[in-house]
């Protein structure tokens, strides 16, 4: 049959020299891309501001039994029936921090995709970036950029990339001191045991996750049929199936597993978990991770495939 999926190669020389060029090709369509999703996205909304202490003016809500009568707002409350508190937005500025997988397995794109699922994760970091810039958070990646509060440091995360080194894996997190967020990017196809293995002290540490599973609809579908070549992009091991389609139930049953499994355990141990496939809207994985961030879980999760 014809082939469904490949990964791109580059022209001859070094396999990582060759990677790191790709990459920085990529890297700035993906940022206008982001910048773009970032400003659909963030239309009417007004950051991850919420309540605590500083002194700009958030909100009236209603007044709540319990609560000091000193921070009734008389004026606002004299309008109608009832009390109102005056809410001042918390200024404190807060850490994310982001990464991407950028291993090979990562550089698939099938013919269902609209894009590879390495760019489908730059365009989410960059776009996280771009929306929590403008929040006034800080903003860094493990082992790439220190964070940096800044209006500029969705371009400078980009740069960063640009010219990182390659690496594979989840990335070096012992620069990460206190209470902060970190957002995941990646496809995380090894087994999800092993996954987990490598998450579980992260949270342990009292970092607050979010992981976000970006998937190519090949992967999920298994669309394959006859006799087909799979290739481990990670290893080059290679298998040969003469009835490829004899091989969907069980696949299926078993990629969805590993799914359920590490979302499940994730959420257990107060970490979120957003699926995202390259033929979907990356907006709808965006909005999902920045509710999570904000502390307000969507209703349902319209990024699943």
């Amino acid at each position: 049959m014809a082939s469904i999926g490949q990964i791109v190669e580059q022209t001859a020389g070094s396999e990582v020299l060759n990677r790191a060029r790709q990459r920085a090709v990529l890297v700035p369509d993906c940022m206008v891309e982001a910048r773009r999703i970032a400003n659909t996205v963030i239309a009417g909304w007004h950051g991850r501001r919420k309540r605590g202490i500083g002194e700009n003016f958030w909100q009236f809500r209603p007044y709540a039994d319990g609560e000091s009568y000193a921070r009734i707002d008389w004026r606002r409350s004299a309008r109608d029936d009832h009390m109102y508190i005056r809410d001042r937005e918390w200024e404190a500025a807060h850490t994310v921090w982001l990464w991407a997988d950028m291993s090979p397995s990562m550089m698939y794109k099938s013919t269902f995709g609209s894009v590879s699922k390495e760019s489908r994760a730059l365009v989410l970091m960059l776009a996280l970036a771009e929306i929590l810039a403008r929040s006034g958070e800080r903003i860094g990646c493990p082992g790439i950029m220190e964070p940096v509060s800044a209006r500029n440091a969705a371009e400078r995360l980009a740069t960063a990339i640009m010219h990182a080194p390659i690496t594979e894996g989840l990335p070096d997190t012992r620069m990460i001191r206190g209470s902060s967020d970190i957002v995941l990017i990646g496809d995380f196809l090894d087994d999800a045991d092993r996954v987990m293995e490598r998450i579980t002290p992260l949270a342990r540490r009292g970092l607050r996750g979010h992981v976000v599973e970006v998937g190519d609809p090949a992967e999920e579908t298994f669309p394959y049929t006859g006799r087909t070549e799979f290739t481990d992009p990670e290893t080059g091991e290679k298998l040969t199936s003469g009835r490829a389609e004899t091989l969907r139930e069980d696949y299926q049953q078993a990629y969805l597993a590993r799914r359920a499994t590490m979302s499940d355990q994730l959420r257990r141990m107060g970490w979120s978990f957003t699926h995202n496939r390259t033929d979907r809207l990356a907006s709808e994985a965006l909005v999902a991770v920045h509710m999570h961030l904000s502390g307000m879980p969507p209703a349902v999760n319209r990024s699943a495939g």
